[in-house]
């Protein structure tokens, strides 16, 4: 290593611990300035990965393995939200490279500290493939066998053109697919992000009243699915940032009179709180809801967790003060519907600068679950079908929160689904 590097290594790691402290962010910057110039880092990382590189894929001695026994009907329903990555696609092939899909980026991930849980490895179905109509048979059968009650289907519409619809419209074609389902308009452009070309648009939204109103017509075939969530008698269809899409009560106004046109009453409109959404009235909502980890508190515990990844400039949050905040808030006038998620970790997605919610554990999740479980029910406000909580999420493994079992946990995601959500007497 040249000379003045180590120099430098020496005034950063001083600098990191100059009087008056510096902000904890700042002090962390330097140090991890000063940890990428350490003549003894190639050695030291290296060696930490041969010793931690297989051991997240043990299995944990809360692993829980399948039960698929009749068991009492939750009084709440759990709807899972559901990402369609997990398969070949053109555009992915053209950004990526041939043959990308989600499960590119999960097999990647390497832990960043002791006892970060990375590579999250899936069990009972493998690495699949969605255009394999089964797998998403199977996936149905084993979410009602723990008592989740749907699905909620990320869905890319960008101006006219969808991506990852194949598995959706198999699926809408294959009856044996037998959950309950609803759709989310991811309606974000899609950059380059998971890279770290957050501005590199690939393919951008074009907002308008009537591209908007092309949507809708365009996934009326869901929403005439019997098996498509309703509230009330109404189709339910959820956007996950409402607040970027111009004239949005003009749009709204227009999608409820579209859908009157065809024969229902109404829609049940839902605004995920994602960037600086709080009460959906405001934007022609008819409710809200949490999408955790957007909008919870953060606490930082970086600095605690004994990083050993050089090039770490991410953040490590404290689960368990998470979990503590969300529990003390308290009911919103406007109707929201309560979310949960489970250990969110993007590493592997964006391995030096990942955002992890540390120390998860599933007691912690089975609490978080069951207070908002028993909340909804005790208010008023909310109709029989509006009882819902919804979790984060049923498969993104490269966010490191998923139901799906795994070799550490096998089915003890799901198991403490079921035993947090209340039981109909």
């Amino acid at each position: 290593m040249p000379i003045k590097d180590t120099l430098l290594f020496y005034v950063l790691s001083a600098a990191s611990k100059l009087s008056p402290p510096l902000s904890s962010r700042t002090a962390r910057r330097f140090r991890n300035s000063a940890k990428k110039r350490d003549p003894r880092r190639a050695t030291t990382h290296n060696q930490h990965l041969g010793r931690q590189g297989f051991e997240s894929a043990v299995r944990g001695d809360e692993f829980v393995p399948f039960d698929p026994q009749p068991k009492a009907e939750p009084a709440v329903r759990a709807i899972a939200h559901y990402l369609p990555q997990f398969h070949p696609f053109k555009e992915n092939d053209e950004w990526w490279g041939k043959g990308f899909t989600e499960w590119t980026n999960v097999g990647k991930a390497i832990p960043n500290f002791p006892g970060h849980y990375q590579p999250h490895c899936p069990i009972h179905l493998g690495y699949y493939d969605l255009r394999v109509p089964e797998i998403m048979v199977e996936q149905a059968r084993i979410a009602k066998a723990y008592g989740i009650g749907g699905f909620s289907y990320y869905y890319y519409w960008f101006a006219g053109k969808t991506l990852m619809e194949d598995p959706l419209e198999k699926m809408l074609n294959t009856p044996d697919v037998d959950i309950p389902f609803c759709l989310t308009w991811a309606n974000e452009n899609w950059t380059r992000r998971w890279d770290g070309r957050e501005h590199d648009v690939l393919i951008s939204q074009n907002h308008s009243i009537e591209d908007s109103l092309n949507l809708l017509r365009h996934i009326r075939k869901y929403f005439d699915d019997p098996r498509y969530i309703r509230i009330d008698g109404r189709p339910v269809f959820i956007v996950y940032r409402a607040n970027i899409i111009p004239d949005i009560q003009e749009t709204t106004k227009a999608w409820r009179q579209e859908a009157q046109r065809w024969g229902e009453t109404d829609l049940y409109l839902v605004a995920a709180q994602t960037f600086d959404i709080g009460d959906p009235q405001e934007l022609g909502f008819d409710a809200a809801m949490e999408f955790p980890p957007h909008q919870v508190k953060r606490t930082d515990i970086t600095d605690e967790m004994g990083v050993y990844n050089p090039e770490f400039t991410g953040a490590i949050l404290d689960y368990d003060a998470v979990v503590d905040a969300e529990l003390g808030k308290s009911e919103p006038d406007y109707k929201l519907f309560r979310s949960s998620t489970l250990s969110w970790d993007n590493t592997a997605r964006n391995q030096d600068a990942p955002r992890i919610m540390g120390r998860f554990s599933i007691e912690a999740y089975k609490r978080w679950t069951a207070h908002l479980g028993n909340q909804v029910l005790t208010q008023e406000k909310y109709s029989a079908d509006e009882k819902i909580v919804f979790i984060n999420a049923w498969n993104e493994w490269a966010e490191g929160t998923h139901l799906e079992p795994d070799q550490r946990y096998g089915f003890a995601y799901l198991q403490a689904t079921y035993d947090a959500l209340p039981k109909k007497q």
